[in-house]
């Protein structure tokens, strides 16, 4: 493979890569959210734990520095979506 082809093959792979956060974050925490209204329990989903990934994320998202506006969006369904289902984890688990 030619540098030229490589760099084409790298540049294509770094941006199918970029969106996996964009993409696995707020689904992750989209099926926590499903698990956690489906059981009539609540158990081992505390409050404490979701409320730290809430301020991770919310860091995460006003600290990044995106250097396009496709990074900025996809930064913002990462960290942005991701930290508004945070909290309504956090309701669930509170007031369920």
């Amino acid at each position: 493979m030619t540098g030229h082809a490589r760099r084409i093959v790298h540049g294509r792979l770094r941006t199918l890569l970029a969106w996996l956060p964009a993409l696995i974050l707020p689904a992750a925490t989209a099926e926590q959210l499903r698990a956690l209204l489906a059981a009539e329990l609540i158990g081992g989903a505390t409050a404490w734990t979701w409320g730290l990934f809430f301020l991770a994320n919310v860091g995460a998202l006003f600290l990044g520095t995106p250097e396009t506006r496709l990074a900025r969006f996809q930064m913002a369904l990462a960290f942005g979506v991701t930290a508004a289902l945070d909290v309504v984890l956090v309701a669930v688990i509170l007031f369920a």
